[in-house]
């Protein structure tokens, strides 16, 4: 089989411990080798046509979200290692297991940091020959679906490899994995986020704007979101200052949501009103204006919030009168990002990275997000 005819078909095979149990990360070569022989096996059962194509196996287990990110990175590594190969063998498997501790590419590296996630997937491709991978395709999606249990060889090799109990050990398609995904994100009120990665992952040349639960607009647009400021959002709601506090604390939260997803998923996030402007996974800053050198130096006020704690910073200058005058918005998506995001408003209006506490969510007599008066600053 020549490289430039093989047409190649993603699969995973996941895995689901038992509560509680976390398995290692990856497999050593020697260990990939095994598994994906395994595999072959369980495949061959459920497709006989798999012994006309290329079997690629990563020796990596990874959550969810670090598979399902534009471009499938982890697939398209998996894929070209696997194109490299001039015969695999009379098997035509062929296997990546970590040496010395690591794996051959980057994107096959696990992330430490979703280790614990309910269910881990090794990626594995088919690589097909192009008369065969239409008919091939179609079989996966019809017989993985029903028929996708690993063999019990397969099952017990992995419970004792990785020294963990499995509930379940079942082969998918990657076009099941988005499916799983989509239900799971539906069933917590993220139907709108998922809307979004859908687009950024099958068709990200098309744009895609979706409000979620409590009414946000976010726009997917040339491989990035772009979300409708807090700020803007509560300028545009109604009712009494509590109330609009409560609220303007919710869409935060909601945000800081969808934020850890995008970022999850390695989808950028910017500010609509900001959308090349400052901004990290962690924290976003709404510029409204420029510091005026007549005025005092401007100083930076929190806004809190029970059970969330800052979140938001506004930046602000006193004049002449006791009104604030608002240069900026900065909203901390994320506990650690508190710091970055003061140096970031300290830099760029010359003030002290110090936080004023008035301890509450300050809106001025329109309702609108601001800074206390001078009275009380």
């Amino acid at each position: 089989m020549e490289a430039s005819t093989l047409i190649a078909l993603p699969i995973v095979l996941a895995l689901e411990p038992v509560a509680g149990a976390a398995p290692r990360a990856t497999l050593s070569r020697d260990e990939a080798d095994e598994l994906a022989s395994l595999v072959a096996t369980d495949l061959h059962a459920l497709l006989p046509q798999v012994a006309q194509a290329r079997l690629v196996l990563a020796g990596a287990l990874f959550d969810p979200v670090e598979l399902l990110r534009p471009g499938f990175p982890a697939w398209a590594t998996l894929d070209e290692l696997g194109r490299r190969v001039p015969r695999a063998g009379v098997a035509q498997v062929v296997a990546f297991g970590s040496h010395d501790g690591r794996m051959p590419a980057q994107p096959l590296e696990p992330s430490p940091h979703y280790a614990d996630g309910p269910m881990r997937l090794l990626p594995l491709s088919l690589l097909a020959p192009e008369e065969l991978a239409e008919e091939l395709a179609e079989q996966i999606e019809v017989q993985l679906v029903g028929r996708g249990e690993a063999g019990a060889h397969t099952a017990d090799w992995l419970m004792r490899t990785l020294g963990v109990r499995l509930e379940h050990a079942r082969y998918l398609s990657r076009n099941d994995l988005l499916a799983l995904t989509c239900v799971q994100y539906e069933h917590v009120n993220l139907a709108p986020l998922w809307s979004l990665l859908e687009v950024a992952l099958l068709t990200p040349y098309r744009e895609e704007g979706v409000l979620s639960a409590r009414g946000l607009a976010l726009h997917y647009e040339n491989g990035r979101v772009l979300a409708q400021s807090p700020a803007e959002w509560l300028a545009a709601q109604g009712g009494e200052v509590t109330e609009r506090a409560h609220d303007f604390a919710g869409i935060v939260f909601e945000l800081r949501q969808y934020a850890a997803l995008l970022d999850a998923h390695a989808l950028p996030l910017r500010l609509q009103s900001a959308p090349d402007g400052e901004g990290d996974a962690g924290w976003l800053l709404e510029p409204v204006a420029d510091a005026d050198p007549r005025h005092e130096t401007p100083r930076l006020y929190a806004h809190e919030a029970p059970g969330l704690g800052v979140v938001a910073v506004t930046a602000a200058q006193f004049g002449a009168g006791s009104q604030p005058r608002v240069l900026a918005h900065g909203y901390p998506l994320q506990p650690r990002a508190l710091g970055p995001l003061l140096a970031a408003l300290a830099a760029r209006y010359g003030c002290a990275a110090e936080l004023q506490m008035p301890g509450r969510i300050v809106l001025d007599e329109h309702g609108q997000l601001a800074a206390p008066s001078a009275s009380l600053h």
